[in-house]
This record gives C-alpha cells, structure tokens and sequence, in this order.
C-alpha cells in the first residue's frame, strides 16, 4: 500500500527485506542551508520552485502553496488536486494555524457502504454502473469509484493563499494565484519518470490498467513508463489553468465538477454536485504541547497525527533519553513500548470531532502520560495487545510532505494526499485528476468511532508540524509521508534533534522503528546489531526491512539555527526527497 504526501510524510508500497541495499544517490547532497529561505519537499523540481517564489519577494505560505500545487503534479502517485491534507502555518507575532483540506464523506454514505463476503472477511469490489464494462478488481473502499471522498486540495491550498499569502498579508505584490500556480501550470506538460515514479507505476500496474483514462495517462503502449521518460498531461495543465483563471469555483462548479461527478458514479461511486459545492475548509485550532520546554504545534482531530505526537513525547519525556543514547536497546525499548500505548490509545478514541467527542485534554496531559510511562519497564515487554488507558479524568470541563521556514521566523508545514500510490485509480477523462482512495481511512463497519458518516472526515495521521524554541522562536517545521507512521517518524526526529543534538538532516536520515499496539517491531536495516541482539532477548520479534525504507515514513523538514543566523532544509533520502536554500 502506498499513502499520503505531507507537505512534510507517505507510506510506500510492499516491504522488501533486502540488507545491504545501495545507499541513496546523493545522500550527502539531500539538505540545503542559507540565510534567506529553505524548502524541503519530497522533489527537487518542487523544491526549486518554492525558493524560487521566495525569492520573488513571497512568504513562506506563498511558497508552500506553489509547491503544493506542483507536486500534485511531479508526484501523482501521491497527492494531487484529486485528494486533500493539512497545512500548519505560523507567521511570526501571529497564532498559529490548521488548515484542514481533508477530504469528507458522501453525503449519500452509510456506515454499512462497503459490502462484505457472507463469511464477512472479504470486502467485496464496487460495481460499475455500465453493465457492459469488465468488474472492478480490488476492495471498494480502495479501487474505483465508491473510494473516493469530496476531495478538499484546491479549497485548501487557495484558502491558505489568500487568507495567509503575502497578498493577504500586504507583504508583497506578486504572489497571486496565477503567480504560485504558474509552475505547476508549466510542470504539467513535462513530468519527469524518476525511479520512484516509475517503481510507483509498476507496482501499481494491475489497478491502472483496469481504467481507461490512468492507462492512457500513466502507460506507454500499454506497459509502465521506464525511468528517464516525460509524460504529458495536458488535461492537467487545462485544469490548473482554469482553477489560476477563476479559483476554487472553477474545481467545485461547472465542468470540471461535473465530470468529476459522472466519472466517479460510473466506476460505482456516490459522489454529487452538492458534495462538490458543499465542501468546505476548515480552520482550527492547533493541538499544542512541550517536549523539554520546545513548545510542538500540529493537526487536531481529523488528524490523531499531532495528538499523538504529542502523547508519545509526552511518555518520553518521563525518562532520560539522552543518556541512553539514540537508537540503543534500552532507547528503542522505551520507544516501543510508548508506541502500543499510543496506537492504543488512537484505536479507541480518536475521530473527527464533529461527530464524536475526544478527550484531546487528557491525551495530551503530562499527567497522563507520567500514568502510562510507569506501565513501561527496561527490562520487561508488557503483554501484548496492551489496553487503552483513561484519559477522560485529565479532561478539564498521513501523501507527500514539504515545509518551509523564511527568514523572518515564518513556518508552514503541509501534508497532502490521496492516500494509496494513484489513489483509487480513477482517473477523470478531460481533466487529468486522479481521485482519492480515502474512505479506506474509516472503519469500515458499524460502530466505530471512526465509522463512515456522511459529511464526515476519515481520521488520518498527517502531521505538518511545527517547533517554538525555549525561548519561543521559530525552530522548526517538520512533516511526511506514511500513514500511521508518519507519528513515530516526527516524533523520532524531533526527539533525534532535542535529545541528541542532531542537524535535521541528520535526525532525518536516521534509521526509524515503527510498532503499534499488536505488531512487532518493524526496524530499518543500519539499526546496529547490538540493538537488534537487546531487543530480541528481551522477547521482541523484529520485522528487517531496507536500509532506506519508505515504509518508515518520508519526511522533510526545516530548521532554523540562531547561534549562526542560518536556515538548514532536510530532505528524506528514502525517496527523491530535496532541500534548496538561498
């Protein structure tokens, strides 16, 4: 399965236990510093055309914007104008700001939408309204038409522009719509095959080739484009031609909708011209905690992301982590062990707040975590599965990634995506959009907090996030790409930059753990063997994966260095990730 960009992580496809693995090219190139402006997105080309807007005179949301628009078009395996995500942005002697493009459910779905073999083990494939096209292979919830929610990225990105953009801010003159979008405009009729897209084509060969309009976008006589290659989208570039034109209005109205609408129903969708015209972008209130007096800032509800960020450094920060050293037997212990209680805990709690209500208070309190932290020993695994906890007494009354920092101290953070690598492969013919697979982020069934509903969002883990300092200046920003992982990866790096003194490029690169509350410890493969030799004799069974895995997350990140006056960008090596500075 492969998931999300963040405008900082994204889940990569089936893992491959392969050691010894060729190290990344341009390793020692991938992050950036200058004094002026950073960008880390997960492409180079996307990369350049946010320092580009910067230098043009554009703030650091102006940027963000513009790379956010090219990457759905350099990265369509990932995100795109199909799909939806997270921004956070905080502009300096302002709060900060969520901005949640999530996508949202049907108005015509139920919690029972997705069918099931009699035995209730099987999802069964959703049904083409034209009886005379061959069956959809492939769950409903992922492939084809029913997969699909209101996809909220043009309402996102544009909110973010002209609410938080230079021009909104009367801090420049250029940066309009048509400025930020013109790259991506440009980008439309020459993306570049790298070896990350062309792998994402053939491993998903079997679910493009089955609609007509993705095989004739993403395959060359048929067969998967080789590395090197350009491809050509000039219903993409039409489409982005008319959102610069006449904004949001042209994407949610008129013909585009339209044939959003049509195509979706005819792959068994339910979507509607009211869900188009009834979607909407809200603005909220970010989830904020502290991890040795560094204040964090990330996504609230539909997004356990930043939550459970904040919980699992919360659980941390109740032991001494520097002494123990990164990534050692006793370190990664305690990593593990807080990770089930964390899963745990979002498994039972977390969903979109509009419809249930979710003790944020109580998973964020020191004192809770202080409670969780005692459950965990050096030497001893707890039983597995472990239970939630209680967070209610402490109540009181993913996808691609990139950030970018300025040198006036303003941060944004993004996260977008539309979910599984070429979402659920419905391409819409005449507009080059390829739609989300995102009703796969609810429960499935009944009863669940995070049960389909309609007008709900599907919780997610994207976490764009950003980092205050002691003394409470911009620090950092930090996203990626990965699911569930996308938690344990910002967690990790921020706790590589705080506890151990790492650059971000650094705490980037660094091989990750991932767990939850039943799996085993999934390791990259440069974990030292006296690590791996700890961990195993105390019970845990260890699942190897690459060197460089992408199934660990994809993260970029900036940040800031006041010692030197110097902005530093990191870049994630486990795909095409890139800094650029100037």
């Amino acid at each position: 399965m492969n998931r999300i960009i963040v405008i900082g992580i994204a889940l990569s496809g089936a893992v491959s236990v392969a050691f010894g693995q060729a190290v990344p090219a341009n390793l020692h190139t991938r992050g950036a510093q200058g004094a002026n402006g950073v960008v880390a997105t997960a492409k180079p080309d996307s990369a350049q055309v946010g320092i580009d807007i910067l230098k043009k005179g554009g703030n650091a949301v102006d940027a963000a914007v513009a790379i956010g628009f090219a990457q759905g078009v350099l990265e369509p395996n990932a995100n795109g104008l199909g799909g939806g995500g997270f921004i956070t942005i905080k502009l300096v002697g302002k709060d900060p700001i969520v901005i949640d493009f999530r996508e949202m459910a049907p108005i015509a779905s139920k919690p029972d939408m997705f069918k099931y073999s009699e035995d209730g083990k099987t999802q069964l494939p959703a049904k083409r309204t034209d009886s005379t096209a061959s069956a959809i292979v492939g769950p409903g919830s992922q492939v084809g038409g029913l997969a699909s929610g209101v996809p909220g990225d043009v309402a996102g990105l544009l909110y973010a522009l002209e609410n938080y953009g230079s021009v909104a801010q009367k801090t420049g003159k250029t940066m309009t719509r048509q400025a930020v979008m013109q790259p991506a405009v440009d980008w439309a009729m020459k993306v570049p095959v790298t070896s990350n897209l062309a792998g994402a084509i053939k491993d998903n060969f079997d679910k493009i080739k089955q609609f007509p309009a993705a095989a004739s976008l993403y395959l060359k006589d048929g067969l998967p484009y080789d590395i090197g290659d350009t491809i050509q989208n000039p219903d993409l570039q039409a489409t982005l031609k008319a959102i610069q034109a006449d904004g949001a209005k042209a994407f949610y109205e008129g013909p585009i909708a339209a044939a959003v609408v049509s195509e979706v129903l005819a792959q068994g969708g339910i979507l509607s011209l009211a869900d188009m015209r009834g979607y909407k972008v809200e603005a909220r209130k970010p989830v904020t905690g502290t991890y040795r007096n560094y204040t964090i800032i990330s996504t609230p509800p539909a997004s356990s992301g930043g939550t459970h960020i904040i919980q699992l450094l919360n659980i941390l920060e109740n032991f001494d982590m520097k002494s123990y050293g990164q990534n050692t037997a006793k370190s990664l212990q305690l990593w593990g062990e807080a990770m089930r209680l964390v899963y745990a805990d979002r498994a039972q709690f977390m969903a979109d707040t509009a419809f249930v209500k979710v003790p944020l208070t109580g998973l964020t309190s020191k004192a809770y975590a202080k409670d969780l932290a005692a459950l965990i020993a050096l030497d001893k695994v707890m039983p597995t599965p472990v239970a939630p906890g209680d967070p209610s007494k402490y109540e009181s009354g993913s996808t691609t990634s990139f950030s970018v920092m300025d040198k006036d101290g303003n941060m944004v953070a993004c996260t977008k995506s539309i979910n599984y690598f070429f979402g659920s492969g419905v391409v819409i013919p005449g507009t080059g959009i390829v739609m989300n697979n995102h009703m796969d982020d609810f429960v499935l069934k009944p009863g669940s907090v995070n049960s389909v509903e309609p007008k709900k969002r599907p919780l997610s883990s994207m976490s764009p996030t950003l980092v205050l300092d002691p003394q409470g200046r911009s620090f950092m920003t930090l996203g990626a790409a990965g699911a569930t992982r996308i938690i344990t990866a910002v967690a990790q790096i921020i706790s590589d930059v705080v506890d151990h003194g790492m650059s971000i490029q650094a705490a980037i690169s660094a091989p990750r753990i991932y767990r939850t509350n039943t799996s085993d410890y999934n390791v990259e493969g440069r974990i030292p063997v006296s690590t791996t030799n700890g961990l195993t004799a105390l019970g845990h069974k260890l699942l190897f994966q690459d060197d460089y895995s992408p199934s660990q997350g994809v993260s970029q990140g900036c940040l800031y260095d006041y010692a030197t006056k110097t902005l530093y960008a990191g870049a994630d090596p486990r795909r095409d990730g890139q800094g650029v500075a100037y």
